[in-house]
């Protein structure tokens, strides 16, 4: 999710064309299915009630849940509840209850990085070639990337997270830079050791380090895992290349030239937000929730309207000039849970949960970006979200984290040896990661 929830190469969905995309689709056809099959099933007395599995918001699910009830018209309900609030501990309980055969698990909002996992294993229903091609119309490729596995549809988009570049104004003309272009990490880098001032970014040792570790090695043109489909042992990492190494000569040049900030090998999302607010920080890199939370400050008086008129955001930094970066991608995405016992209700409760106008609501009340890009014409995201048409274009070049089965292993692998940033150097810092994470996958070393 995003780390947007503070805790988120090529197209993989090549198996979906756009042809197919835009084939209609008919949401009665599939109510007249459910009937049916309700009605053979035998044994209902009256209609379903649908639970759906959530990540912590600010109550935008469950407003969904109560608009996507009343639309059923009477043939189901959808509840909501809800999973821990950090990745690890939602995945963690879903894997539990799957592994055995929950049936009450209808509905997953789920974590982008844990989907090859949970289909792999068998978690998640098929999603029939008719809905797919309905729920991926308009969508930014980068979340029909994240949706899919093994070139098949098996999740559906739901709202898709990125981050920006925010920077403030008068520090970026200070140090002279134009930020009507794209910058560079060596840029800002410079321009925040002239400023007196720092970066904003995300050191602590949990699922931020690897987003922001992934997103410095793609825009160098690499990616951690070559292979991410092979067996464990046969699985080989990119860290040791130059693109890699690109990555850690980054962090190292944040620590090094002393624009880190206060507590790097300690800050989430939410610690560099409040960094940024303090004037601690002249640029930081963080998903749009900034931009709410900033409001709300204002507010309340804890921040002024000065203040918030200074934030300027832009295209996540690039590593190599004149190469466009691959900003990190997060969001979540919806499950269909395989042991389901309503997943006709199911897929139709997605259809509707997904829809622009319910997208573009999420988006405005509780800050998560729409997946589907008409979303981000709507004039009231505009209003809210003047960064929406900035947002929208970073998600056409984000890259997602590494899609493998495997992904918690290489996650917390990378976590391991990158932390604490002070301590990451282009020579070792790879190589020790590279070693760790093989080790893991051939059962040689334990996490």
């Amino acid at each position: 999710m995003g780390p947007g929830a503070r805790t988120s190469r090529g197209h993989r969905g090549a198996g979906i064309s756009r042809r197919r995309r835009r084939a209609p689709i008919s949401i009665l056809a599939v109510g007249a299915i459910s009937a049916g099959l309700l009605t053979a099933c035998g044994g209902e007395t009256g209609p379903p009630t649908l639970t759906w599995y959530i990540n912590p918001d600010s109550g935008g699910q469950a407003e969904l849940a109560r608009r996507c009830t009343e639309a059923s018209g009477g043939r189901y309900s959808i509840e909501t509840t809800l999973l821990p609030r950090d990745a690890s501990s939602q995945r963690e309980q879903l894997v539990r209850r799957l592994a055995a055969n929950d049936s009450s698990i209808d509905l997953i909002s789920l974590d982008p990085p844990f989907i090859p996992e949970f289909a792999e294993a068998g978690f998640l229903a098929d999603i029939p070639e008719d809905v797919a091609a309905q729920v991926t119309e308009g969508v930014v490729d980068s979340a029909v990337e994240g949706a899919t596995w093994n070139g098949k549809l098996v999740t559906v988009p739901f709202w898709a997270n990125t981050q920006l570049l925010w920077y403030k104004k008068s520090a970026a003309e200070q140090a002279g830079l134009d930020m009507d272009r794209p910058v560079t990490w060596d840029q800002i880098i410079a321009a925040a050791k002239q400023n007196g001032s720092s970066i904003a970014a995300q050191g602590i040792r949990a699922e931020s380090l690897t987003v922001w570790v992934n997103a410095l090695v793609t825009s160098a043109g690499g990616q951690i895992l070559e292979n991410p489909e092979a067996n464990p042992d046969d699985v080989t990492l990119g860290l040791e290349t130059e693109a890699g190494q690109e990555a850690a000569r980054v962090i190292q040049s944040i620590v090094d030239e002393g624009v880190a900030g206060p507590g790097l090998s300690n800050r989430n999302e939410d610690a560099s937000a409040t960094l940024f607010e303090s004037d601690g920080a002249d640029f930081m890199v963080n998903w749009p929730f900034v931009w709410p939370r900033a409001q709300g400050k204002v507010a309340e008086g804890a921040m002024t309207q000065e203040q918030l008129d200074d934030y300027g955001w832009t295209l996540y930094p690039a590593v190599v000039e004149g190469e466009r970066s691959r900003p990190p991608y997060g969001g979540i995405n919806l499950g269909v849970g395989a042991f389901s016992e309503h997943k006709d209700f199911v897929l139709e409760a997605t259809q509707c949960i997904t829809s622009t106008e319910n997208q573009a609501y999420y988006f405005i009340t509780n800050g998560n970006p729409a997946a589907k890009e008409a979303a981000y014409d709507d004039p009231e995201v505009l209003e809210n979200f003047p960064q929406a048409p900035v947002i929208r274009e970073s998600l056409q070049n984000a890259a997602p984290r590494p899609q493998t089965p495997y992904y918690n292993e290489v996650s917390v692998g990378i976590q391991r040896t990158w932390s604490p940033p002070e301590a990451v150097t282009p020579e070792s810092t790879p190589e020790e990661a590279t070693s760790l994470i093989q080790g893991v996958l051939r059962k040689e070393k334990l996490l």
